[in-house]
């Protein structure tokens, strides 16, 4: 298990906030992850809040926010808590949705493109492969470039579309995080199930503080679950949160 950050950090560390939508089905599973495996400040923050309670990080979980009827994460865009985190975001402040989460940030339009239905038209459970294309970021500055990771999926519209400019910035700014591979790493159609442009997993705002990601660290975060590939997105992510929680840092 990786030494607690809170240890190093000390009581001035960073918080984490975990929103709750009406529908959220992961929200649990990022918050034991960063409180009780990485022994972090984490607090709930309800879709309805109007204020971050000091959070440094709002982490967007997985789920059918309000039932994701209309498209996914449609509605969950207009609750009060995401007036508060597209503020944040601006103030330069780290941002994570994990698959539905992802859908809520591109609806709110905190990321580009659109998260359509996968190919093949059915819902698609089961583990991938994550290249890491870019090293250095807030949520892989513990991650080389070229690494990949086994996480689950678990979604019925994963399948990340954008028009061939938005294509051209995204992968000509680096903002390509993630993208779905073969085990060793190739690039191979047969391993990107939902039928992605680009075979895109993850993608990065401009900024670099908000990060989509369709694939589900916090349930690949512990031994117990099958595997730990996981939690490395959430360490780079605390140390760099930290960093700029400390004196001199952003806050």
């Amino acid at each position: 298990m990786a030494e607690p950050l809170s240890r190093i950090h000390g009581s001035g560390g960073p918080r984490f906030g975990v929103v709750v939508f009406p529908g959220s089905n992961s929200d649990r599973d990022a918050f034991h992850v960063l409180k009780d495996v990485l022994s972090q400040d984490t607090v709930w923050l309800w879709h309805k809040d109007v204020d971050l309670k000091g959070c440094d990080v709002v982490v967007l979980p997985g789920g059918f926010a309000h039932g994701d009827y209309l498209r996914c994460g449609a509605i969950a865009r207009f609750s009060p808590i995401m007036t508060e985190v597209a503020s944040h975001a601006k103030r330069g402040g780290y941002v994570l949705g994990i698959c539905n989460g992802f859908q809520v940030l591109v609806e709110a339009g905190l990321l580009p493109g659109a998260l359509i239905r996968n190919t093949e038209l059915r819902f698609i459970s089961r583990n991938v492969h994550a290249r890491v294309e870019r090293e250095g970021t807030a949520f892989s500055s513990g991650l080389p470039k070229g690494a990949v990771l086994t996480m689950p999926i678990s979604h019925g519209e994963g399948n990340y579309v954008a028009d061939p400019g938005t294509l051209e910035r995204l992968e000509g700014e680096g903002r390509v995080l993630f993208r779905y591979t073969s085990p060793e790493g190739r690039l191979d159609p047969a391993f990107n199930f939902n039928g992605s442009m680009n075979a895109i997993a993850g993608i990065l705002n401009e900024r670099g503080n908000v990060m989509g990601l369709m694939p589900h660290p916090e349930r690949m975060a512990e031994k117990i679950l099958g595997g730990d590939d996981g939690l490395a997105i959430f360490t780079s992510l605390v140390a760099s949160a930290g960093l700029a929680a400390a004196p001199g840092g952003r806050r």
